[in-house]
This record gives structure tokens, C-alpha cells and sequence, in this order.
């Protein structure tokens, strides 16, 4: 009789599927939940793109890339929910793709400007101490500051010992549509 082999290289693999079904069962829920409410803020919808992220690392004794050079496209689809997804070279210099879901319950319009606070939840992949480098979610705090064709992300990324390397956050933002 033959047993498979559930060794720590399948787990990732497993668990990547697995992430990525869930994932989009939660992006799919969500975005008919948002089309459902967005009725009235039809005008709230946005198309933003980004060339990728730039970071600064908390460890400054090591080498890490801090120009994050990527493409990705953030939709807003009503004040308190977005969706993003993109790729971008990361801090260990490998290509890494994202796809992340925003909520947004906190707004502020100083000066016209307006300002959004909450959380993304997603998933990462490319990171070659996290799962070998196999898709991983992520719940992390993000700032959203919004002009009218120029805006910004920022989060703050945890330091998770010998497999993320932690830092602070920018994306900066083009509304195209």
C-alpha cells in the first residue's frame, strides 16, 4: 500500500492552492457585496495604476532592495472597498505577485485631499524564506492618501524572524480612470 507523502516541500504547494481558492471566493463575495452597495457611489469608482512600491527596511545592516520596481492596478470599488493585484521585484530581489482586497472604513478630507485609513488582506508570493517562496497571506495596516489624479499606499510590513524582512511602505499612485 502506498501512502502519499505530505513532506514540508508539498505543504506549500498545498497551501498556495488552497489560499488561492479562498482568496478568490473572498475577492468574489466581496466584490458582489461592493456592486451591491456601489449603486450610489457609481461616481466612487476608480482605476489606479502603480510602477510597483518603495521601502524602507528596519534592518539597515542588510542589503535589501528598497526600489521595488512592478506594475499593478488598485480599483476602487465604492469609499470603503478596493481590490489591487500586481507584481513587482522585491526586497530579496525576486519577482513577487500580489493580489489584495482593502477595506477602508476610515475617511478623512483635509484640504481636499482625501484620506483613507484600514486594512488589506492578501497574498504574496516570491519571498524565498516564506513557504520557498509559494503564495502566503498577509493582513497589514494601510493609508490611502488620494488627490484627484495623484495618490498614495502606505503600510508598514511586520519583521517575522528569518523569513520577512520588515519595513515601511509607499506606493505611489496614478488615478487613470
Amino acid at each position: 500500500m502506498h501512502t502519499p507523502d505530505f513532506g514540508r516541500a508539498d505543504i506549500p504547494g498545498i497551501i498556495g492552492s488552497l489560499l488561492l481558492s479562498l482568496l478568490r471566493v473572498v475577492f468574489l463575495f466581496l466584490a458582489a457585496l461592493s456592486i451591491a452597495y456601489a449603486e450610489d457611489a457609481e461616481s466612487s469608482r476608480q482605476v489606479w495604476l502603480n510602477p510597483g512600491f518603495f521601502s524602507w527596511h528596519f534592518d539597515r545592516t542588510q542589503d535589501f532592495r528598497e526600489d521595488n520596481w512592478g506594475v499593478g492596478v488598485e480599483v476602487v470599488l465604492a469609499p470603503d472597498h478596493a481590490v489591487m493585484a500586481g507584481n513587482y521585484i522585491n526586497s530579496d530581489r525576486e519577482r513577487s505577485r500580489y493580489a489584495a482586497y482593502q477595506w477602508r472604513p476610515l475617511h478623512w478630507q483635509p484640504y481636499g485631499i482625501n484620506v483613507s485609513a484600514g486594512i488589506a488582506f492578501g497574498v504574496f508570493d516570491g519571498y524565498p524564506e516564506v513557504y520557498d517562496g509559494s503564495w502566503f497571506m498577509a493582513l497589514l495596516p494601510l493609508l490611502a492618501v488620494e488627490g484627484k489624479r495623484v495618490g498614495a499606499n502606505f503600510s508598514v510590513v511586520p519583521t517575522i524572524k528569518d523569513r520577512l524582512h520588515g519595513a515601511m511602505v509607499l506606493q505611489i499612485k496614478l488615478r487613470v480612470w
